[in-house]
């Protein structure tokens, strides 16, 4: 599904990605692991077109599509998905209304004016507040403004959320589990575990083990300076999380 080729990419003339390679396919989940600075971020941003990231050489194909050429709105229609390290508030847009223009838009294509093809609010309403029961979510939530006011653990359930609704064909989680106690860890891998299916494909980027006990990875890669260094299955997160990084970069060196 989707394919990264020695990808590398710089911000103000300071390369942070220095030749990833990787590959995600339907219905895996692909951990991300590695210290602060270490790309990891960086990747996620740059897999949903962030403009203040420059790709300087390398490829991203998905569904053997080129990337690269698209714009981050047309990435989501074709089936991408980021939820954001550091959710925004939007003040006077309700999540509800939000959520069902995303909805139109990602299903629907540009025939969002034709009104066979738009979902009514009775039905979105219906759809929605079966997804809120999932993330243990008081319905109140749909129509306050979106992410005004909420706390760090509320906003990543509203990310979770997002991803119920949308149903993209690949999730990127960009440490979805940061500042989050170990409830709403919980909560929120439950949320994922129960969404991902044969045809979702999954890259979580985590500094940490412990949402990994709860969604278990296919796969696990660390990513050091910009590389990604050693990859392996669930026991290398256990590794990681008794030993640290410091045998991984002392084995580089």
């Amino acid at each position: 599904m989707l394919e990264i080729k020695d990808l590398h990419v710089s911000i103000d003339g300071k390369e942070i990605i220095k030749g990833v390679n990787l590959k995600v396919e339907k219905g895996k989940i692909h951990a991300i692991m590695g210290p602060n600075g270490s790309g990891k971020s960086t990747l996620a941003n740059v897999l949903m077109g962030h403009p203040k990231y420059k790709v300087e050489k390398g490829s991203i194909t998905f569904d053997g599509k080129n990337v690269l050429v698209m714009t981050p709105d047309q990435r989501a229609k074709a089936g991408m998905f980021l939820a954001f390290q550091y959710p925004v508030e939007v003040a006077g847009v309700s999540l509800f209304n939000f959520l069902r223009a995303a909805y139109n838009s990602i299903n629907n294509g540009h025939a969002k004016n034709i009104e066979k093809e738009v979902i009514s609010v009775l039905d979105f309403q219906k759809l929605l507040k079966e997804k809120v029961k999932l993330l243990q979510m008081d319905e109140s939530f749909i129509y306050r403004h979106l992410n005004e006011g909420f706390s760090g653990g509320e906003k990543k359930r509203v990310e979770i959320l997002q991803l119920a609704v949308l149903n993209p064909k690949i999730a990127i989680l960009d440490e979805t589990d940061s500042g989050l106690d170990i409830d709403s860890v919980k909560i929120v891998a439950n949320g994922v575990n129960d969404l991902k299916g044969t045809d979702m494909g999954v890259l979580l980027i985590t500094h940490y083990q412990r949402i990994l006990k709860y969604i278990k990875p296919d796969y696990v890669h660390v990513m050091i300076n910009g590389k990604i260094v050693k990859s392996g299955g669930e026991d290398l997160a256990e590794q990681l999380e008794q030993k640290g990084y410091d045998w991984i970069k002392e084995g580089i060196e």
